[in-house]
């Protein structure tokens, strides 16, 4: 019996829930425990959805709405990781045992600009040519282009978002290659990845989106497949946009912190080892622990 008076939603969730637990402690197999746990499941829905939006909804998006989207979604995450992984190593070993396999994919002007840095005794020289702001905002509105067309291209049945994230990880194991050619691999780690650890994971977690919409194509369900598409392309461009802020940190990075070549190792572990565990416990661990405080409420199917 629908009400919209908000003091008996709240009474009937309060009871409902109190049933529950009685029949939880004492038939918890039941039918009626089921139908219960599911009775209080669209109450707390109906309360979620009537109450009044605050002020902190960008806050309550990050905090919760996208790290549950991630564990929703790991298995594509998974996905995405080990084509990016298994794609970077391809690029990297085609770079070390073949000379023109760099040329090919970074281009010749890109590689003799690279070489002319390594004689000059700067051979990260080209995170210099720039301003800072003015590299900041290139990198960072190329960066987020890159992400969403990674993301839409998953429309294509998922195959889309597979090529682009081959292109990107070729393209990384080939730069990273050439500078193990040159015997400057551990400083090239120590230099790159102070920004692109951020920013290749996060195209990592783009192609995850795109793999979600096109996989909601692929395998709809038991949803009719225009409703699983609508629902993937809703998960998907969530957890595209939702990569932003970390597109612009990485892009800050990038363009105020690694054209510094010559700072101390120990730093750049440092700031390594930060973004790694971030990107660790935000897409893994926080969403695998805010999950289990949400299953009170989840529904048994």
């Amino acid at each position: 019996m629908p009400t919209s008076n908000p003091d008996e939603l709240a009474n009937r969730f309060i009871q409902i829930t109190d049933d529950l637990a009685y029949a939880k402690t004492f038939y918890p197999k039941s039918k009626t425990t089921e139908y219960l746990n599911g009775l209080a499941a669209t109450l707390h829905q109906s309360i979620y959805k009537n109450k009044s939006e605050k002020g902190n909804r960008f806050i309550t998006f990050w905090k919760y709405e996208l790290p549950l989207l991630f564990k929703e979604h790991q298995k594509e995450l998974l996905y995405s990781f080990i084509f990016f992984a298994v794609f970077t190593a391809l690029g990297f070993f085609s770079a070390k045992y073949d000379d023109t396999f760099v040329r090919l994919i970074l281009h010749d002007d890109y590689v003799d600009m690279t070489n002319a840095n390594i004689a000059k005794g700067d051979p990260f020289g080209v995170y210099k040519q720039s301003g800072e702001f003015t590299m900041f905002v290139e990198i960072a509105a190329n960066n987020i282009y890159v992400a969403l067309v990674n993301f839409v291209a998953g429309i294509a049945f998922s195959v889309g978002t597979v090529v682009y994230l081959f292109q990107n990880s070729v393209m990384l194991g080939a730069f990273v290659g050439l500078f193990f050619n040159k015997g400057l691999g551990i400083q090239s780690i120590m230099v790159i990845f102070i920004h692109g650890t951020l920013e290749m994971l996060s195209f990592v977690i783009a192609s995850a989106a795109g793999l979600v919409l096109g996989n909601s194509l692929l395998f709809p369900k038991t949803y009719s497949r225009l409703a699983s598409l609508k629902k993937g392309a809703k998960d998907g461009m969530k957890m595209a946009i939702g990569l932003v802020p970390i597109f612009l940190t990485a892009a800050f990075f990038e363009s105020f912190v690694t054209r510094h070549t010559g700072m101390p190792v120990w730093l750049s572990i440092s700031i390594l080892s930060s973004s790694l565990l971030f990107i660790i416990w935000y897409v893994i661990i926080y969403p695998n622990l805010l999950s289990k405080r949400q299953k009170p409420y989840a529904r048994k199917d």
